[in-house]
């Protein structure tokens, strides 16, 4: 389904984790969030600290909320919860949905701390498929650096200047983390 960029009602899941290292598990937060930047759903997750469940809690996440109007899926980094990979490609094919990875500093690649892992060749071989990060100049000056399915170039770098108002990080992933770590410390472990 192509997007329509210019529909006041274009509906993005912005998902963004909040973690401390003494826990086992990690918070996951997703903002259903408007082009016009009306707040219009919340839902919840959690996923294991160095594991490898984070693309079945985002996927949790997207079910959760039920919402057959979201248009796009955007993650704050690909990358979460201590090395915890998620698989862009399952998230894109499962939710049928465009996805982008959005992180904030360049960066030469996490393979060698995946060669630490028991199940490193799992990690590695889900970390290549990623494939490489475009940077992106947005309207703020700011860069950020993305992994997408399911966009051209273009199309990300208008996502992302229509829902990022100030800085590098767009509305949906900055009110998704606050979210995230307002209830991380609400919940016990």
């Amino acid at each position: 389904m192509p997007l329509n960029f210019f529909k006041r009602g274009l509906r993005t899941l912005g998902i963004a984790e909040s973690f401390v290292k003494q826990r086992s598990r990690a918070v996951l937060a997703g903002v259903v969030m408007r082009a016009d930047l009306q707040v219009d759903g919340f839902g919840f997750g959690r996923v294991t600290l160095r594991g490898m469940d984070a693309t079945r809690g985002v996927l949790d996440v997207y079910d959760a909320l039920a919402r057959r109007d979201i248009n796009l899926v955007m993650l704050n980094g690909c990358i979460i919860s201590l090395f915890n990979l998620i698989d862009l490609d399952t998230v894109y094919e499962t939710t049928g949905r465009p996805v982008m990875c959005v992180t904030y500093e360049d960066s030469p690649g996490i393979e060698r701390y995946l060669r630490e892992f028991e199940d490193a060749e799992s990690r590695i071989e889900v970390y290549r498929r990623l494939g490489d990060r475009q940077q992106v100049k947005l309207h703020t000056g700011h860069r950020v650096y993305v992994r997408s399915r399911g966009l051209e170039p273009h199309e990300v770098k208008h996502i992302l200047n229509l829902f990022t108002l100030q800085g590098s990080v767009p509305e949906p992933l900055r009110v998704a983390r606050l979210l995230a770590r307002a209830l991380l410390r609400w919940l016990p472990e």
